[in-house]
């Protein structure tokens, strides 16, 4: 089933030739030109991300965008003129997925919009995955079961069976996410009492957590190096949490 797209803008050249491209790119694609449209498409119909002008006739964009932000999680990128920074702030504190200025490189866009959809449906499964009790850490296209002890893919939903010592130095980085992270911390997290560990060994397994997680080892993306000083996960991090019976029941 292809993803299905809503454009909402009240400019028609925008929205016929927009609509068009993206179902070159195999998108079905819905057009609505005010708040009113907008809103009637999404009560009637199965939409998969919306691309949301800001300057409509009817109403303002962020205010449309708070509305079905308080009852859906429909991801949303805005296509807006105002390029001001404060208005790219604004929009994404209201709820917006990602923004891309007029006029635009369709491919950007096209671009923008997969990897928000990506990123929705990787949300979206470990919604599912998750079970009473349990924590579930997402980052890109991965999940991380900290109770279990597994690493999921989103596509292949195959565990990456990482050792012990792989498995701790990434829960070290995703829960802290963005934080520059020393190889003598990371020593702590492998160091046992039985285990020798010499000047190479957290470099030897960063070498081989990329080999299993990264979409190319040899350019990472994922794991940063930061010369001189450690590594560091280059991603925003989805917590996911539900209560077991018993503290529900507590609470």
């Amino acid at each position: 089933m292809s993803d299905r797209i809503l454009i909402v803008d009240d400019d028609q050249q925008i929205t016929s030739f927009l609509a068009r491209y993206l179902e070159k790119q195999g998108y079905e694609v819905l057009c609505a030109a005010t708040g009113k449209e907008t809103r009637a498409t999404l009560e009637q119909n199965r939409i998969d991300l919306c691309v949301l002008d800001i300057g409509l006739p009817d109403i303002d964009g962020f205010q449309l965008m708070r509305e079905i932000r308080q009852t859906s999680n429909l991801p949303i990128v805005v296509l807006s003129v105002r390029d001001e920074t404060f208005d790219r702030i604004f929009g994404l504190e209201f709820g917006a997925d990602d923004y891309v200025c007029k006029p635009f490189e369709p491919r950007e866009l096209v671009a923008r919009i997969r990897a928000v959809l990506r990123r929705a449906k990787v949300e979206q499964l470990a919604r599912q995955q998750v079970k009473p009790g349990q924590t579930l850490l997402q980052f890109g296209t991965w999940i991380l079961n900290t109770g279990a002890r597994t690493l999921v893919h989103a596509d292949s939903a195959e565990d990456a069976r990482l050792t012990t010592s792989e498995f701790e130095i990434l829960r070290a980085f995703v829960e802290q996410p963005r934080t520059v992270l020393s190889r003598e911390q990371l020593l702590d997290l492998v160091r046992g009492p039985s285990i020798y560990v010499g000047d190479r060994t957290i470099d030897v397994h960063i070498m081989r957590l990329r080999k299993k997680i990264e979409p190319d080892p040899s350019d990472p993306t994922l794991i940063k190096t930061v010369h001189g000083i450690g590594y560091c996960l280059a991603e925003d991090v989805i917590r996911f949490e539900k209560p077991s019976e018993t503290d529900a029941m507590s609470g």
